[in-house]
């Protein structure tokens, strides 16, 4: 079974970074286009950022410009680098790997990231 895991979420104060990664080893992690999705409580999940297997990015615009995220394909990671946080932030990170055309789709267990004095 497929796994995908998060790390690097927690608590931290407005305007302070973060940075989550999503380790894909089961996966041939270069075919893949990877993703970070955020929900909160009553809302449905909603895109970050993405990173298709050629490298090219794209972003919410709550997020353009503070937010960056990137692969390591010789890892098989994916990084998000959060910087210049706010509250509005906050929420439960998801890491997706998304191979388009196979229909083979993967969801991380998801990290809760705080942004809060």
């Amino acid at each position: 079974q497929v796994q995908l895991v998060e790390s690097g979420g927690g608590l931290v104060q407005p305007g302070g970074s973060l940075r989550l990664s999503c380790s894909a080893p089961g996966i041939t992690f270069s075919m893949y286009a990877m993703g970070w999705y955020r929900q909160t409580p009553g809302k449905q999940r909603e895109l970050v950022a993405t990173i298709s297997k050629g490298g090219e990015t794209n972003y919410s615009d709550s997020v353009k410009g503070r937010f960056t995220i990137s692969r390591d394909n010789a890892k098989n990671t994916v990084y998000l680098q959060m910087n210049s946080l706010k509250p509005e932030d906050t929420a439960v990170y998801y890491c997706n790997a998304d191979w388009v055309g196979v229909s083979l789709n993967f969801w991380g267990q998801g990290l809760q990231v705080t942004v809060s004095s």
